[in-house]
This record gives C-alpha cells, structure tokens and sequence, in this order.
C-alpha cells in the first residue's frame, strides 16, 4: 500500500509517500480502506514541526477519516468487515469526562495517522457513520464536529434561544455554526472577510461583524445582543482574542478555548474572569460518546457539513498549503 510520512525532516515538502506492507489485524484490532480524510490546524503544525508537542519520526500524519473495515481480528463483535466507519480522534477516550485521558492517544501524532490506503486501528476507536453523508462529508466529523458539539450541547448546555460568538469560519466554527441554527439559538460569526460573513449568513447565522473594518468587535456583539452579552464563545483566537470575548459575553456566559491562532501567550486579567462570573472551558474534542451522541444528532437532523474543497489524497501537500492560506470555508478534506 501507498502512505504519506514525515521521515527525514518537518516542513510540508518532507511529506513523501512510500510504500510499506498492508496492515494485518491483531486481535481486538480492525484494518480500515481508508475513503477520505480531513484537514485540521493541528496537522498543519505537526507537519511544520511547530505544533507544541514532539514527535518521533518517522510518522504517518492526519488524525480525521472515514473508511471501510477492510478485516477485523479475533473477539472484534464492534463492527464487521464492510462497515463503513470513521476514526476517533482520542484512541481509549470512550466515555466520561478527561480524567485518566492519559492513557488515550490521539492519533496522526504520537498514535498512527490516517494518510495511508490502509490504517490499522483499535475496534473500540471506530464510529458507524451517519448514513445519509458523503465520505467526505463523514471524514470531517472526528475532530472539527466533535470539538464545536462538545464545547455547545455536551458541556455547553446549548438550548433554544441562547446567543453563541463564533470566531471565523474555519471547521469548527462553521460546525459551531450549524449546531446553533440546529438548536434553535442565534449565531453571531466575526471574520476579516465580507464574502464570507454572507456565506455565514446564508447558513443562518443571525449577525455577522467584520473584525478587520470593525477592530472594537466585543462592542458591536454585544450591540446585536441589546447589549446584554454573549451565552456562548468559540474561541479559535486564544490570547489574541480572548480579552474581546470576555467583553462579549453575558455575566456567567461562557468561553470554549479551543485554539491558538493568535499565539500562546499573553495577560489574562482574573479580575475580568471574576467579575464577569465567565465559566472558561478549554475542550480537547470528546469522548467516543459524544461522538455517537452526535451522530445520532446529525443523522435526525440531516445536516451536511460544509466543504470547502476536495483533494486528492495524494496531493496532500498542496490540501495543507491552501489550509495553511486561510482561504478555506469549512473544511478542506482528501479523496481516496
């Protein structure tokens, strides 16, 4: 079989393929026929080399995807050869909250990525897919859908009627997008560019601000809210924008830390926190769970994730460089 690796050196033009045997399944274990893959910002950063955790080369990079169990090993009763499956983000995250998530591995770095025909995987880190999405709309469900379900409905509490800021619209935000208007609650999207701001709104995002022509952003939220505040923050920007969410929530809103794309450091004022009785949450995606919960969510709802473009999955360098543009609406996935 055919494979991506990282092997000699970070940087996306060591992304090479090479060819290594097909994966037999070990007991316990199951070989997927991988169809598509998605793209996340984590593995723009591990392929750079600059993500905040090392890795040993070589490695096969990519956590996101959606295949068929091409075999299964002994004692394997989860799915069946043919299935059509998705991988967990968390391999051994399967239900409760984060306690004891060290013994789970992510996978695409330091567990195995899913740039490969084939990907051998633990039977209890698949989920049966919803039936009435594509492949590469299933792929982009692991990581992207997960973190904006678990930061709104499981840990957020998200109902009919609740305000949520969602900060560009990049995969999960768009998916945060989408699970608000789902939910009956009101979608305010900020982002640098107006033509995106109308595709958010065709989406039914109820307020839109541009925070390039608009710098003091947290005011105009809070205007569209009557000036009571926000109920619900996706954070994508980390210290760059964090000051200016804590500004646009509601006294005890909250504020799901999910990104860094403004860096990692920065001053953060508790009295802020304090006063604003803000509830802060960094979300590291979710549990095998959730991610049946929401599937079982999507399927009754028949929502479509949205893509912003398709890849061969061999050209999964140029997929990464457009990612790393910024250019992209949704997600960005591979086709097998």
């Amino acid at each position: 079989m055919k494979a991506f690796v990282i092997e000699e050196g970070f940087g996306l033009d060591q992304l090479r393929p090479v060819e290594r045997p097909v994966p037999e399944p070990r007991r316990g274990e199951v070989v997927l026929r991988m169809r598509a893959a998605s793209l996340n910002y984590r593995d723009l950063e591990i392929v750079r080399g600059n993500y905040h955790a090392g890795f040993d080369l070589p490695m096969v990079p990519l956590s996101d995807g959606v295949g068929e169990v091409a075999a299964v090993g002994e004692g394997v009763t989860r799915v069946k050869v043919g299935d059509r499956v998705a991988t967990t983000f968390w391999q051994g995250w399967i239900a409760g909250d984060f306690e004891g998530i060290e013994r789970a591995v992510p996978l695409g770095g330091p567990g195995p990525g899913v740039l490969a025909e084939y990907v051998r995987l633990d039977a209890e880190g698949v989920v049966a897919v919803p039936e009435h999405l594509t492949d590469a709309e299933a792929a982009t469900l692991p990581c992207a859908a997960l973190t904006a379900w678990t930061s709104l409905v499981a840990e957020g509490g998200l109902k009919p009627g609740d305000t949520v800021l969602v900060q560009g619209t990049g995969g999960v935000a768009v998916f945060a997008l989408q699970f608000a208007v789902a939910a009956g609650a009101r979608a305010i999207v900020t982002s640098s560019s107006d033509e995106k701001l109308e595709r958010a709104r065709a989406l039914g995002a109820a307020g839109t601000v541009n925070y390039r022509t608009t710098p003091d952003w947290d005011s105009a939220v809070r205007g569209l809210t009557g000036g009571r505040g926000v109920d619900h923050v996706i954070e994508v920007g980390g210290p760059g924008t964090f000051a200016r969410s804590l500004a646009a929530i509601r006294t005890g809103g909250q504020i799901n830390v999910i990104g860094y794309l403004g860096g990692m450091s920065a001053e953060i004022n508790p009295v802020a926190i304090m006063f604003r009785r803000a509830r802060i949450r960094g979300i590291p995606v979710g549990s095998r769970d959730s991610f049946e919960a929401m599937n079982r969510a999507i399927a009754a709802t028949r929502l479509r994730p949205v893509i912003d473009r398709s890849f061969p999955w061999t050209e999964a360098r140029e997929a990464l460089r457009h990612l790393e543009s910024g250019r992209h609406f949704g997600k960005v996935v591979l086709a097998f």
